[in-house]
């Protein structure tokens, strides 16, 4: 609607305002030209006059005015000044036909003189000093001129396939183009100087082009311009000479939007329109009823005739962009014959003399003036006369050229007359016919009248064709007399002899018969020269419907200002007749020149612009208009028969509406206009109740017309509905509001409810029309008391539609309130922080409304939840403090759906990247997968939206890309884009969709330029950012309300702030969320700490937790630091809250495992190997940054918190329970799960080899969860699973107890099961593991979805019944027994009589297979034990490290040897694996580098009464005694050794060295090896050995004798054994055995070296084996059969031989024996 804008600008400016509207829409090509210079080859000493104009050389038509230029001789000061001045032609459309005609004259030539031919000489000759003093002196005494030379310029490329769009020709100094609009640099090859038929040249000097113009035609004979393309014209000779012209193209996109101010006008430097205004307006165009021209402006007002005219009349002109006031505009003569209303003021004629034939030759020309009558022939003539001088007054003759020396006289002069306003019949021109002598004389040759001829303007002046006149000999008054024509002489016996051209140029003096008629009549009305009945204005009135279409147009403004003004104040008959007559036209006017608007272009201007009310000279046209409207529109309602123009007048009814609103503004205006002060608003106008009541009668016509034509579907039902919209909009501005009110209200009865869809849709039209005022948010309310009464409409009818079944209509509903949200937004008068307020209040009932009814909204699909969410946050966003808070007092369910709206607002606008997942720097989603249910940007702000932003925003920069994907964006001018050259992201994104690419998410953005994709991508973003901010603000505020209790809302759980916290922690953001959030974060949890951390909102901490440790991995260290603080407070308030943080511990543990499952800890190296990934490295510094005392104040400030903190100091005490103690375990915690992880997914591609590393890293992660008992039993199960794939039974039971022991300390601590302290205590007797505390910790670890509430009495027992299992494979049997006791008192308690029956069953085969064990001659080995040292860099972490492998009892040492180089020898990358032979001591500095050693030993187990000094050698089966745990955490093994460096000596020599290791843990363990943490060892001397081996033979000796037997069925193995150690003690065999022990150290020198005591302990020992000995033999005299009394005779001669040998040494032995 321009309505408004016309009234901003002042009375005085409107009529430029209309010069300015149809300028910039009709403008099309202009070309400006400028004469540089005019260079002869004879040399320029005389003055030289020239015309350019637009010619068409088809048709032979000239197209344009003439522009003036003049060349004087290079030796005068003014050359420069003449040259500067430009001619600016118009253009339709390019065509080769058209060109510009340049005629040259030159000063008349004396008789005998200089010729003109010195111009065309062949030889180049100058002029000699005589000849150029004669022309100087006779050009300034000759005032008249003749023609001299012409030549034809084509401006468009000569092809006849001439396309529109075509690149110049060589020959053509302007590119063709029909839209006026490719650039100056492509028209013109750059620096081309290329030659047309060997004359022209043309050179590109920025956007202007040089044209050298060498082809002039010298004229030889008079000529017209008719005969210039005459083929049998005679050949002109060519002048030697050149003119130099610059050609300029200038365009209409030349004036941006931008250039034009506030007031309508241009920016640029523009000229005076007026300058070139024409004669005074007759009153009929403004329909002013006065003769006098009112244009106030001083600047336009021309009614004085010595103001000064410039040759082009064209006051539209002087808003041309880029151009000078001096520039001379031409006139375009097709203005005349377009289809369209006059755009300026032109009354002119212009006249052309074309030929005089005369019966001798003479030097003819002719004067040319306008008289006012010929009653006095001595009288001045007019001053009429255009000057061809710039800025001269108009003159009272003109003169045309000198034909020299011709009978037939021809001429090409232009000659412009300005017509009077009233032409009277008196009014004519006249031409005086001179002879001039071109005599050399010493004054100026004086010219001698020849004839005269007269031609009546009010006849002629209206043909546009050749006149013929007769010449009178001489003048008389009264000569126009028919009566005094008869009696005058005339030349050539009175034949029109004269013949000359006219071509009116008037937008005052119709040609058309009818609309003359039509004037004359009105004329005679007004001025009541006619009779009073006024048939004759009603014929000339009804006759207008015949007028043909162009006058129609042409003259529209007129005609309709004057039946206006019949309408206004013409009596009833002729109101009706100009009310129909008018109808008629603006039909007509609508279908005839439709250029497809609803709206016809030349109406909107004359509503806009022309139509000023008669300038408030005549009562206003609004009551008149209202009335016969009105009365016609009531008749159709009564059933009256008011024929087809019923239809007309409302498809027209926007006219008539607009014409009624500018009437009454033009009212309010003129009201006004003098009596209030500068600055104030204009008070609305007061309609009279008359006025009022009939504008509303007439409004109800037209509603109940809408109402019911709508039912039927008609379309000109929606633009009546639109009208009526509009119409009411436009009151708003004028009339009181209230008054305004009462009509939106009848229309709100009318369309009540939800009706219709088709009128539901009419009413949302009619509101959103409404609605778009711009002073909608001032709009009071109905009453004085109210609020703004539209704005309580508009939100109630929007609810309504959004509960519509229709989704059109709820699209559009949610549109309507986004862009007048956008409106209000980017309106500078609302820029205070009280105007935003005060429009969130006017709003904030819709969210009530929303909050109401929450089914309606969650109703909606996406794209409308995003425009509601839209502007409910902008909403929120403006809302005080106060408000909020009164909008949370009224419920708790009422806060909560707040909240809820907030969390859709997080939902709706969140931003996932393409490689989102859970982390930014793992992906393991693949970038094409898209989220279905958040559509990108065509569907999160509507396309209404950004075609606001785009008009309200500044122009955005382009961008030139490449051509990418197969959609290309041309490259073009910067200062042009169209539809088909996006150069913005909305026209891109809108194109997109109308071209239907944006089906998918996928689709459209690849659709986009890659810089347009960039740029969406940061737009979604930052409005993402936007959002999230925006709901982290209501949360802060919420959280401080909250803290006073004055809200309402659940208190126990604030489940409003949880669920907001975690919806803003699991989304995407960018660093400037997390920079705003942390600070917020710190104050939540300051003021509702004790909620928050209560178990109650176990789910809301650990997933806090979760998302904080995500973060403390981000690569954006600023992120990753702030992340450690959030930690860092939530260990602060468990210090608060708790004293301890063993439940954060529990919290921090649990989500640390759902992060390691998420976070990649682990990359490939370039050879293929796995090492820690990024992410861990930086899990763990931020873990270790947790912790550290030192860094923490910096943390702190750097995320904006203040530096108290981390102080948790309760009221009323002044001490901090903060501990970084505890800190500090809490992070070593942490990071000990962190390293059990990472470990085992290093172990990856090894684990199926390694299955001790494998098993190991189970066990390090059982360990490292072991505050959380469900994420220990998890891990300590899965170690049992690996034990079993490797048969290690007995390792697979103790993690089935080690479960059962979790669960029954659990059980326990929480006293609900038939267990105690003391069974606890028993479990740990078999797995030491098992924890002997039974704390609060398995308490603690109550975090939702863990616990020890899933731990029950079942599955103790069920783990119970694995472990026993377990063990029995292991024939471990003993544990067994101790497991099933820990059972039965279940089954006791439950009285469970078969479980019981079963358990003891089990334990009665237990105790026979412990029996059966202990009872066997071969003693029982349920494992045997190596030691393995590791020596070597490529071993890692076990790199001088000793182990001890519990291995299967059949795996020997040659076994594990090749088991433990299969394994590692894969690992070695190439270097060497060696094993170390034997168990001696290994200094590992002397071992070879880059080679790795491994050192295997059997160990035995060490019995917990062992005495580890004795000198015996261990045989195991003495020391296994009766049933006992077989539970070892120490072992030892022998090493022999000599002192002399030999390897092996004799028993003088051989050393024995005992080493005792002590490992971390006992075995059976939870795994297969165990590092050994403390090793000893003791060294024996020969002869210690010699008597620990006969020590040891005798106690083995003994031990069988003294062994009890039960019963007779027991001897046959006693037999058997006594036999086997027998035959090894008395044997007699050389160096072996007690004999060879004699020999060593009782014979020689070894016997000397020995000390007495060691030589006394000896011979003790030998006698009491030999005394144990015969005491043996005895026993087994008393045992053995008849078969065996051989074997028993060989060892009684063995046991004498012996003794017989011993006696050598020791005497005393036979009298002992």
């Amino acid at each position: 609607m321009l309505l408004m804008m016309t009234l901003l600008v002042p009375p005085e400016d409107r009529y430029l305002n209309l010069v300015l509207i149809i300028y910039l829409q009709n403008i099309g090509l202009k070309i400006t030209v400028k004469v540089l210079s005019l260079s002869f080859q004879a040399g320029l000493v005389e003055p030289f006059y020239g015309t350019i104009c637009l010619y068409n050389r088809e048709r032979r038509e000239k197209l344009s005015e003439d522009f003036y230029f003049h060349v004087l001789p290079t030796d005068t000061q003014e050359a420069t000044i003449i040259l500067e001045r430009r001619g600016v032609f118009s253009l339709d459309t390019p065509s080769s036909a058209i060109c510009f005609l340049i005629q040259l004259e030159k000063p008349a030539t004396e008789e005998g003189g200089i010729a003109p031919s010195v111009y065309s000489r062949k030889e180049p000759l100058h002029l000699t000093e005589r000849e150029r003093q004669k022309l100087q002196i006779w050009s300034r005494i000759m005032p008249y001129r003749e023609s001299f030379a012409w030549v034809i310029v084509p401006l468009f490329e000569n092809h006849n396939n001439v396309s529109a769009s075509g690149a110049a020709s060589p020959g053509s100094p302007i590119a063709p183009s029909v839209s006026g609009s490719s650039s100056q640099e492509s028209a013109m090859e750059s620096g081309a100087k290329i030659t047309l038929d060997g004359k022209l040249a043309q050179y590109s000097s920025g956007s202007s082009v040089v044209l050298e113009i060498s082809n002039l035609n010298k004229v030889k004979e008079s000529y017209t311009e008719d005969s210039l393309q005459d083929p049998k014209r005679k050949v002109h000779k060519p002048v030697k000479g050149i003119l130099r012209l610059e050609v300029e193209k200038l365009q209409a996109a030349h004036v941006q939007p931008d250039s034009i101010s506030e007031s309508g006008s241009l920016t640029n430097d523009t000229s005076d329109a007026g300058d070139r205004l024409a004669e005074p307006n007759s009153s009929k165009y403004f329909a002013h009823g006065s003769r006098e021209v009112r244009v106030s402006n001083p600047k336009y007002n021309s009614v004085d005739a010595k103001e000064p005219h410039q040759n082009g009349s064209n006051a539209m002109m002087g808003c041309l962009p880029d151009s000078d006031s001096f520039d001379f505009h031409a006139f375009d003569f097709r203005v005349m014959t377009r289809s369209e209303p006059f755009s300026q003021l032109l009354h002119c004629l212009y006249v052309y003399p074309l030929t005089v034939s005369l019966g001798r030759k003479r030097n003819l020309f002719i004067r040319v003036e306008m008289r006012k009558d010929d009653s006095d022939i001595r009288k001045h003539p007019l001053g009429a006369m255009y000057p061809r001088d710039h800025g001269a007054a108009l003159q009272k003759w003109a003169h045309t050229q000198v034909s020299v020396g011709s009978r037939m006289a021809c001429y090409h002069d232009e000659i412009k007359i300005s017509l009077p306003a009233i032409l009277s019949p008196q009014h004519h021109l006249l031409f005086t016919l001179f002879h001039v002598d071109l005599q050399t004389k010493q004054e100026a040759p004086k010219p001698v009248i020849v004839g005269y001829a007269a031609l009546p303007l009010s006849t002629h002046a209206q043909l546009h064709s050749e006149v013929s006149l007769p010449i009178l000999r001489e003048l008389v008054p009264h000569y126009l007399q028919d009566s005094i024509k008869e009696r005058l002489d005339y030349l050539e016996d009175g034949k029109n002899v004269f013949r000359l051209r006219l071509r009116l140029c008037s937008s005052l003096f119709p040609v058309n018969e009818r609309v003359r008629d039509f004037f004359l009549e009105y004329d005679r009305h007004i001025l009541r020269t006619s009779p009073p009945w006024g048939s004759e204005l009603l014929e000339a009135i009804n006759s207008l419907k015949n007028v043909e279409s162009t006058a129609l147009l042409q003259f529209l403004q007129p005609i309709l200002n004057m039946l206006l003004h019949l309408i206004g104040d013409g009596g009833e008959t002729l109101q009706v007749a100009a009310f129909r007559a008018m109808v008629n036209i603006l039909t007509r006017v609508q279908q005839e020149s439709s250029d497809g608007a609803d709206r016809n272009r030349f109406l909107v201007n004359y509503v806009d612009y022309a139509f000023d009310d008669f300038g408030g000279r005549q009562a206003p046209v609004h009551p008149g208009l209202s009335t016969v409207w009105g009365s016609l529109a009531r008749s159709k309602a009564k059933g009256y028969r008011v024929g087809p123009v019923y239809d007309d007048v409302l498809a027209m009814a926007w006219f008539f509406l607009e014409l009624i609103v500018k009437s009454m503004a033009l009212e309010q205006s003129r009201l006004f206009y003098h009596s209030l002060p500068l600055g104030d608003d204009v008070p609305p106008l007061q309609l009279r109740d008359a006025v009022f009541h009939c504008i509303k009668q007439l409004y109800d016509c037209l509603l109940t017309e809408v109402h019911e034509r709508c039912k039927k579907g008609l379309s000109l039902a929606k633009r009546l509905n639109s009208s009526l919209a509009f119409f009411c909009y436009d009151l708003l501005s004028i009339i009181e509001p209230r008054q305004v009110f009462e009509l939106v209200s009848s229309y709100m009865d009318k369309f009540a409810g939800v009706c219709q869809s088709v009128l539901h849709d009419c009413k949302l039209t009619f509101l959103q029309i409404l609605c778009d005022h711009d002073l909608f948010v001032e709009m009071p309310g109905r009453d004085p008391s109210d609020r703004n009464y539209l704005s309580s409409v508009l939100i109630q009818e929007l609810f309504l539609t959004w509960d519509h079944d229709d989704l059109t209509q709820r699209a559009k509903a949610a549109r309507i309130l986004v862009v007048l949200m956008c409106k209000h937004e980017f309106d500078s008068r609302y820029q205070k922080r009280e105007d935003k307020l005060y429009i969130a209040q006017l709003y904030f009932p819709l969210i009530g409304q929303i909050l109401d009814e929450m089914p309606v909204f969650y109703n909606l699909n996406a794209v409308e939840k995003r425009e509601v969410l839209i502007v409910v946050l902008q909403i929120i966003r403006n809302l005080d403090d106060a408000s909020l808070v009164k909008a949370w007092q009224q419920s708790i369910a009422r806060t909560r759906l707040f909240f809820k709206l907030l969390e859709e607002c997080l939902v709706v606008f969140e931003h996932k990247k393409p490689t989102d997942s859970l982390l930014m720097s793992c992906s393991s989603r693949s970038p094409d997968s898209e989220a279905p249910a958040s559509p990108k940007y065509s569907d999160r702000l509507s396309p209404a939206i950004n075609s606001y932003l785009s008009e309200a925003s500044r122009q955005e920069v382009r961008t030139q890309g490449t051509p990418e994907n197969g959609y290309m964006w041309h490259k073009v001018s910067p200062q042009l884009s169209s539809p088909s050259q996006p150069y913005s992201l909305r026209e891109a994104l809108a194109q997109a969709q109308s071209s239907r690419i944006g089906t998918s998410t996928r689709a459209l953005r690849e659709s986009l330029h890659p810089i347009l994709r960039q740029k969406l991508e940061l737009w979604e973003e930052n409005l993402s950012t936007a959002v999230s901010l925006q709901v982290l603000e209501m949360t802060d505020k919420f959280s401080s309300a909250a803290a006073s209790h004055s809200i309402a809302t659940d208190f126990g759980k604030l489940d409003c702030i949880t669920s907001i916290v975690m919806g803003l922690f699991s989304r995407s953001q960018p660093l400037a969320f997390w920079k705003a959030l942390f600070p917020v974060f710190n104050n939540v949890f300051n003021l509702h700490g004790a909620t928050l951390m209560a178990r109650e909102n176990d789910r809301f901490l650990k997933q806090v937790a979760f998302h904080l440790l995500r973060l403390a991995v981000f690569r954006n260290d600023s992120i990753r630091r702030r992340a450690v603080v959030g930690l860092q407070i939530l260990v602060r308030n468990s210090f608060y809250h708790f004293t301890n943080t063993t439940r954060l511990r529990v919290m921090l543990t649990i989500t640390l495992s759902e992060l390691m499952s998420d976070v990649q800890v682990t990359q490939m190296k370039y050879d293929g190997s796995l090492e820690e990934s990024g992410e861990a490295r930086r899990l763990r510094k931020s873990l270790c940054e947790m912790a550290d005392e030192d860094r923490s104040l910096d943390l702190i400030e750097e995320s904006g918190l203040p530096r108290n903190a981390l102080e948790a100091v309760p009221g009323g005490t002044t001490d901090t329970r903060w501990s970084w103690h505890e800190v500090r375990h809490l992070s070593e915690c942490l990071l000990q799960a962190l390293d059990a992880g990472l470990e085992h997914a290093l172990l990856g591609s090894v684990m199926n080899v390694d299955r001790y590393a494998a098993a190991e890293s189970f066990y390090k992660l059982a360990m490292a969860y072991a505050p959380v008992p469900d994420l220990h039993i998890m891990w300590l199960l899965h170690l049992c699973d690996a034990h079993q794939e490797m048969q290690s039974w007995a390792e697979a039971a103790q993690c089935a107890v080690a479960v059962a022991g979790v669960i029954m300390q659990a059980l326990v601590g929480r006293n609900d099961a038939v267990w105690s302290r003391d069974h606890v205590a028993a479990l740990r007797k078999i797995c030491p593991m098992v924890s002997d505390a039974v704390n609060a910790e398995a308490s603690a670890a109550e975090v939702e979805g863990y616990g020890a509430s899933k731990l029950t009495v079942d599955s103790a027992v069920k783990y119970l019944q694995l472990a026993n299992k377990l063990f029995s494979q292991a024939e471990l049997h003993h544990f067994c027994a101790s497991i099933l006791e820990l059972i039965i008192p279940v089954y006791k308690s439950r009285r469970a009589f078969g479980q019981l029956a079963k358990c003891h069953t089990s334990l009665t085969n237990i105790y026979e297979a412990i029996l059966e064990q202990e009872s066997s001659p071969i003693p029982f080995i349920d494992a045997t034990y190596y030691r393995v040292g590791f020596y070597g860099e490529r071993f890692g972490k076990l790199d001088r490290k000793e182990y001890v492998y519990r291995e299967p009892r059949d795996v020997r040492l040659g076994d594990i040897m090749e088991k433990l180089s299969h394994i590692y020898e894969s690992r070695m990358d190439g270097a060497t694996l060696h094993i170390i032979p034997d168990s001696r001591q290994v200094n590992a500095e002397e071992l070879q580098s880059g080679v790795c050693y491994l050192q295997i030993t059997a160990v035995d187990p060490v019995m917990e009464d062992e005495d580890l000094g004795s000198r015996r050698e261990r045989i195991f089966s003495l020391s296994t005694g009766s049933v006992r745990a077989r539970v070892f955490d120490r072992f030892l093994f022998d090493t022999p050794f000599t002192k002399n460096g030999k390897t092996q000596g004799g028993l003088e020599d051989q050393w024995k060295r005992r080493s005792v290791l002590q490992t971390e843990g006992s075995f059976p363990a939870l795994v297969n090896r165990l590092l050994v943490v403390k090793s000893e060892s003791l060294e024996f001397s020969p002869v210690e050995n010699a008597i620990g081996m006969i020590e040891t033979r005798t106690a083995a000796l003994r031990n069988e004798l003294e062994e009890p037997r039960s019963s007779e069925g027991d001897q046959l193995p006693r037999l058997q054994s006594l036999q086997r150690i027998l035959q090894g003690s008395v044997a007699v065999q050389v160096n072996s055995g007690v004999l060879s022990v004699c020999t060593a150290f009782l014979s020689g020198e070894p016997a000397t070296r020995l000390r007495s005591q060691e030589l006394q302990q000896l011979i003790a020992a030998l006698l009491e084996f030999m005394a144990v000995c015969k005491r043996a033999i005895r026993v087994h005299f008393r045992l053995i059969g008849e078969e065996d009394q051989d074997f028993h005779t060989q060892l009684v001669n063995g046991f004498q031989s012996l003794t017989a040998e011993l006696s050598h040494y020791i005497p005393a032995i036979l009298s002992e024996l």
